[in-house]
């Protein structure tokens, strides 16, 4: 039997690929956090199938125990700081989790078990100021945040000790992946519970940020599975992992809102931009230059024929199903709730 140990495990790629693996019958370890209060998460209907370790990424000790415990065959580093817009309220904590926090790992695989194969969740956001389209493996990259810059380095220190001390390790380049088991903080799942709370009439509208960014937006539980597959392989290489189609935030909260049953009509432009609803004419939708970054990544396009390829991946959850998942996980949630 194989032993996996999953940093990050409570998060929605986390729990995802617990999921996965226990169903190919690994023996799943998981890596959380000491809280005042035990939270378990989105592997609360998991618990009694996983082994979990309490560490932390920038506690080289804690993941030295945790390799020597779980003994794992493979290690897929999810844990981050993962929320682009507190990057800049907290750019040395980014930096020492999602950065430091990837040799803290790797070094740990080395001295415990260096045989096992290593996976490193980068991310679409190295890229930043795109310098090609669509965006490749070879695409140069060109961060606009503290969480790319952090994520960069993660994703070099791993190549480095691959291509140094010859282990098995991997980088997704992973483009934006959503669900409904995401973060309320980030913009998708903003908008899809905030549809389902306007539906009900819980809430009149929602206040965005740029509506005209680009994202390429995939499902997790596809994500994920590319994850497994590339610590399948016969050898180590990066991939990138996406849909190869872009939807602005403007698509998203349509689809959104039309999921939800609310038509959205569309007036003014840039920071004067609302979204009505088309059946009584109230604002539904505002913009909010507060919700606006520093540095906009104005758009993610990513090409994954290779990883199409190489690992025989391919997406299967499209991008209008899921927003129809999120919203109608959203809106049992509101019902729930009332």
């Amino acid at each position: 039997m194989k032993h996996a140990l999953i940093t990050g495990i409570t998060g929605q790629d986390g729990s995802y690929l617990a999921e996965l693996l226990l169903e190919k019958g690994y023996e799943v370890y998981g890596i959380w956090r000491r809280k005042a209060n035990v939270d378990y998460g989105n592997i609360a209907h998991l618990r009694d199938r996983l082994h979990l370790i309490y560490a932390d990424m920038t506690d080289p000790v804690s993941l030295l125990t945790a390799m020597r415990i779980s003994q794992a065959d493979e290690v897929y580093n999810l844990a981050a700081q993962s929320f682009v817009a507190a990057s800049w309220d907290t750019p040395l904590n980014t930096a020492e989790t999602d950065g430091i926090g990837v040799t803290n790992m790797l070094e740990a695989i080395r001295i415990v078990k260096p045989d096992a194969r290593f996976y490193q969740a980068s991310t679409s956001e190295m890229f930043g100021m795109v310098q090609e389209m669509p965006q490749t493996e070879t695409t140069p990259f060109y961060p606009r945040s503290p969480y790319g810059c952090a994520k960069l380095y993660g994703h070099w220190i791993t190549k480095n000790y691959r291509e140094s001390y010859g282990m098995f390790a991997c980088s997704g380049i992973l483009f934006n992946h959503e669900s409904e088991r995401r973060g309320m903080e980030f913009v998708t799942r903003k908008i899809s519970h905030a549809a389902a709370r306007i539906r009900y009439g819980l809430q009149d509208c929602v206040e965005l940020g740029n509506l005209s960014a680009k994202r390429d937006w995939g499902h997790s539980m596809d994500y994920v599975r590319a994850m497994w597959l590339m610590l399948q392989q016969d050898k180590p290489d990066d991939y990138v992992i996406a849909t190869n189609e872009t939807r602005t935030v403007r698509e998203f909260a349509e689809q959104a809102f039309r999921a939800a049953g609310i038509p959205v009509i569309w007036e003014g432009e840039g920071i004067h931009e609302v979204g009505k609803n088309a059946d009584t004419g109230k604002v539904i939708v505002k913009v909010n230059e507060a919700f606006f970054r520093p540095a906009e990544v104005d758009v993610l396009l990513g090409n994954p024929a290779k990883a199409e390829k190489q690992l025989g991946w391919k997406r299967e959850i499209s991008f209008a199903e899921l927003v129809e998942r999120m919203v109608r996980h959203d809106m049992a949630l509101v019902q729930a709730e009332r």
